[in-house]
C-alpha cells in the first residue's frame, strides 16, 4: 500500500501514512484512496457524520462507509487524512518526498498482528480496548456489569482502564480520577481516548507513569506518551 507524506501543523513533525485496508464483503481489500498533497487536519472536536467516508472497492465496485483515516501525532494532536473523494481521479505522481523515519515504537515485534474491531459507537470503542488490552497480554480484560462511579470501563488482572468515546479531549481530572482508582486497586492504569487529551492531561499522566492511548474508528490504539510505547514494547 503507497504512503503518503503528513505534515504535523502543530509540531510539524513528518510522517509516512499509509491507510488501513479493510476486507469488502467481495472478500478484495479496500483502502481510503489519501490525497498525496492535502494538508492534515487537527480534529478537535468529534461528530460521528464526519467520522466516515464513502470508499469504492476496486475489484466490485461496491460503494460503502468506512471509517476517516487518523493518525495521533507524538506531540499529541489528533489529525485527519484527506480523502480523495469517489469518482475523482488519481493526479500523476509527483516528485518523490523523502519518508518521516518511524518511531522505534513502529518497529515490528514479536506479538502477532492486532485484529482490530470497527468502532461505530460507545460500546464498540469499549470492546475495541478489551481486545488491545488482551493482545497486550492482559487476562481476564472484563467490563464491570455496572460502571462505577469513577468511571473504570474494563479491569483485568492487575490492571483497571478508562475508555473515553465523547468527542472532547480527556481533561486533566479524568487522567487524575483514573490514577487515583489504579492507586486504590492495587493495579496499573490504562487510559484510552477518541478525542485525544488536554495537554495538562497529557502532563500528569507522564509524570504519574499512566499510559494514554487514542483510538480512531479503525478500532487501532495508538500510544501518545511514553508510559504507553513502554506498555505496547513489553506487554502485560
Amino acid at each position: 500500500m503507497k504512503s503518503v507524506p503528513v505534515r504535523c501543523p502543530a509540531c510539524h513533525r513528518d510522517h509516512a501514512y499509509v491507510a488501513p485496508a479493510y476486507p469488502c464483503p467481495c472478500g478484495a481489500p479496500t483502502a481510503p484512496p489519501l490525497v498525496p498533497d492535502a494538508p492534515a487536519v487537527p480534529v478537535t472536536r468529534r461528530t460521528w457524520d464526519e467520522d466516515w467516508v464513502t470508499v469504492r472497492c476496486a475489484a466490485c465496485d461496491r460503494r460503502d462507509q468506512w471509517p476517516q483515516p487518523e493518525l495521533c501525532c507524538p506531540c499529541g494532536a489528533l489529525l485527519r487524512i484527506p480523502v480523495r473523494p469517489v469518482g475523482e481521479t488519481e493526479p500523476p505522481p509527483g516528485p518523490v518526498r523523502p519518508a518521516h523515519i518511524p518511531l522505534p515504537r513502529t518497529a515490528a515485534h514479536p506479538r502477532p498482528s492486532f485484529r482490530p474491531r470497527t468502532i461505530r459507537t460507545g460500546h464498540d470503542a469499549v470492546s475495541a480496548a478489551a481486545l488491545y488490552l488482551t493482545w497486550l497480554g492482559y487476562r481476564e480484560v472484563v467490563r464491570p456489569q455496572t460502571r462505577p462511579a469513577g468511571g473504570i470501563d474494563l479491569r483485568a488482572t492487575g490492571l483497571v482502564a478508562q475508555v473515553d468515546a465523547s468527542t472532547r479531549p480527556v481533561e486533566l481530572r479524568g487522567v487524575e480520577c483514573l490514577w487515583l482508582n489504579a492507586l486504590g486497586a492495587s493495579a496499573a492504569g490504562v487510559f484510552f481516548s477518541l478525542a485525544g487529551y488536554e495537554a495538562d492531561a497529557r502532563a500528569r499522566a507522564d509524570g504519574v507513569g499512566l499510559p494514554l492511548f487514542v483510538m480512531d474508528l479503525t478500532g487501532v490504539p495508538q500510544p501518545v506518551n511514553s508510559p504507553a510505547d513502554e506498555l505496547v514494547s513489553t506487554g502485560a
